[in-house]
């Protein structure tokens, strides 16, 4: 190896200058002019943290190590030597030295990103999760350099969301070609679930910018959280390109590949993440919720008592537990809820989750007046979260009599897409619909594709608002959007068979938009006794939608109107949709399977009978009473709970007698 030769003095700024500008793209010969300016001065900490930096690079942490101990020994007040440091004992597996050392990076000097991302990471690595989400927003914070959106960024910080999207709204309104500003607009939408918002900004940032990383995961979050798994899982694969072991990225994809029905593949990113980060309780709590899709409930169970083994307060963990309804939740299990709800502070999406699944240990042990008082606790805390309008679903239901007249869909006809694939299965929640599509996706020529809100994606799209903008839509739009929606949801159809089941209890709204632009589909609408469907929809809580769920006198009020439209369509389009009645189910199945068949244009097949048998996964709530023979004890369950009820039968109104419609009885 050459002898190197010392620097004249007049050089050595030069020297360290150029060696930092090398130090990202070309560490040899950082730390080559690095030591090179040591020579002339031994002691000069910026070679030292520059010849430091570039050992790690190359990777070697120990050499790293050696050279950055007592350099931040000597300068305590250095908070980029504090950070190299960092990472340095990172490298080496010392992740508890590591977040000391980043911890007092950030304290000298808080406006130091990276030093909050390394930080974060760390944290995430050892299953500190909360500490971690903090310090992944101070990085966000910190990011933020020009002056202009620092404000911005303070308020966003601190949750004050609405004076942050002003003040973006503002500026990127003068600047509009700022890719900075729009992305964090779009994620103060995000914040917001405002994601339809989100998503359009998110793709405006990637016009300025196209390979603007936050923008990329922040568009395929949008995406995932308005369930278009597909095109969400198309932006992810661009993350792993780059990046191909980001925990995030991979989190995300695992979350898509749920969301597509790709569950194995889901499960096997979940594991492969928690042998690298087994501290991680929310990854815990995802392959809880996978496992329980795929009919592995005790393995679901495991993996929420893991979750809280390392996060005794996460809610949602036990409420995952206490939704399997085939692992009680045990005397130990419900003490600890009891004492997590005494203690403050806690999240109140922590309280929420917990408040359920603690009403439902109560109500398996028979307390019914204390489990009634956590389901109204639960339910008044998503309540002010969600501000749900009963009087604009009343009106859109006015709205939707007045344009769908007999002469309307007469004007209309043939209309939209011949296909006849899908089938449509609408009705409140928890009135049995997941029942009924569970019989039908047991039929040798019908797919289960669950829950989709593809068609309320359509329904956002016509001019002129919904629904009355369908009255502008020409021939050629309606097609357009028949197609645009058996395209939608290809990728949720896994089998090739001839048809498929598209789940969406709220699609009851939509009736006229399916057979405008689906004449041929299928709809079938399910009920069950307002009272029951009523009740069991109050103490669920819902992944998302289901606004009116959370107040008694919303729900009567929604179930009433839901029945008046329906009769309405019944009327103007006779026979169109077919009901089931879930009590006729339970007391006649196979006869009411043979009619709902005979409905779908479908021979009778004893295996729709023996449904409990289909290992096909069910992501709903409903997902472990589906996989059981049908049973009548839930029928009238809800009137352990009657003395509570009054709120929801007076808003019932006339629906509370009158609520079967045109179905035919047994």
């Amino acid at each position: 190896m050459p002898v190197m030769a010392a620097a004249p003095p007049q050089s050595l700024t030069a020297l360290i200058e150029q060696a930092s500008v090398l130090l990202a793209t070309d560490p040899a010969e950082a730390g080559r002019l690095a030591g090179m300016a040591l020579k002339s001065e031994p002691a000069d900490p910026r070679a030292r943290l520059i010849l430091g930096s570039a050992r790690r690079r190359q990777g070697d942490p120990a050499a790293a190590h050696a050279i950055l101990a007592p350099l931040a020994s000597a300068h305590p007040n250095a908070p980029n030597t504090h950070y190299e440091l960092g990472l340095a004992l990172a490298a080496l597996g010392q992740p508890t030295q590591s977040i000391a050392a980043l911890r007092r990076a950030v304290a000298l000097n808080r406006d130091l990103a990276k030093a909050w991302r390394a930080l974060a990471d760390q944290l995430f690595a050892v299953g500190e999760p909360e500490a971690a989400e903090a310090a992944y927003a101070e990085h966000s914070r910190a990011t933020v350099q020009n002056p202009a959106l620092r404000a911005a960024a303070d308020a966003i910080f601190h949750g004050r969301l609405q004076e942050a999207e002003r003040l973006l709204r503002t500026h990127v309104l003068r600047r509009p070609a700022d890719a900075d500003a729009t992305r964090m607009l779009a994620e103060t939408l995000a914040r917001q679930d405002r994601h339809a918002e989100a998503e359009a900004l998110f793709r405006r940032c990637l016009e300025l910018d196209p390979g603007f990383e936050a923008a990329i995961f922040g568009l395929a979050e949008a995406l995932f959280r308005q369930q278009k798994g597909g095109p969400a899982l198309a932006e992810i694969e661009r993350l792993l390109v780059r990046n191909p072991e980001h925990p995030a990225y991979r989190n995300l994809m695992a979350a898509c590949f749920g969301l597509v029905g790709e569950h194995a593949r889901a499960i096997e990113l979940y594991e492969a993440l928690l042998a690298e980060f087994p501290g991680q309780p929310k990854i815990w709590l995802n392959l809880g919720h996978a496992l329980r899709t795929t009919r592995r409930a005790e393995d679901a169970a495991a993996a929420y008592r893991r979750c809280l083994a390392l996060s005794p307060s996460m809610g949602e963990a036990y409420w995952g537990l206490a939704n399997l309804k085939v692992a009680a939740v045990s005397e130990t299990e419900t003490a600890a809820m009891k004492r997590a709800l005494g203690r403050a502070p806690l999240a109140q999406d922590d309280r929420l989750h917990l408040n359920y699944a603690l009403g439902q240990a109560l109500e398996d042990k028979g307390e019914y007046a204390a489990a009634f008082d956590c389901y109204a606790e639960g339910a008044r805390l998503v309540r002010a979260r969600l501000g749900y309008d009963a009087s604009e679903t009343t009106r859109f239901i006015q709205a939707s009599k007045r344009l769908f007249t007999t002469a309307f869909f007469a004007a209309r006809e043939g209309w939209g897409s011949p296909a006849d694939d899908p089938i449509f299965v609408v009705g409140l929640p928890r009135s049995g619909s997941t029942l009924v599509e569970q019989i039908l996706a047991s039929h040798s020529e019908v797919e289960g594709a669950m829950e989709l809100s593809d068609i309320g994606f359509i329904a956002k799209e016509p001019k002129g608002g919904y629904p009355d903008g369908l009255a502008l839509i020409d021939p050629a739009e309606m097609k357009r959007l028949g197609e645009s929606y058996l395209q939608t949801t290809r990728v949720h159809r896994k089998l090739g068979r001839r048809l498929f089941i598209y789940k969406m209890p709220n699609n009851s709204n939509h009736v006229g938009l399916i057979h405008l632009i689906l004449p041929n589909a299928r709809i079938v609408d399910v009920r069950r006794n307002p009272m029951g469907a009523g009740f069991s929809a109050f103490k669920q809580l819902f992944a998302q939608g289901q606004a009116f769920t959370y107040d008694l006198g919303d729900l009567g009020r929604y179930y009433r109107d839901y029945v008046e439209l329906m009769a309405h369509y019944d009327q103007v389009l006779p026979g169109r949709v077919h009901r089931v009645i879930y009590e006729d189910l339970v007391e006649d199945l196979e006869g009411q399977v043979r009619r709902l068949l005979a409905y779908c244009g479908l021979p009778f097949e004893d295996g729709c009978l023996r449904f409990y048998d289909n290992d096909r996964p069910v992501r709903t709530v409903s997902s472990e009473q589906v996989r059981r023979p049908i049973y009548r004890d839930s029928m009238e369950r809800w009137r352990r709970f009657e003395p509570w009820l009054q709120p929801l039968s007076e808003a019932l109104g006339p629906a509370l007698e009158d609520w079967r419609g045109g179905s035919t009885r047994i």
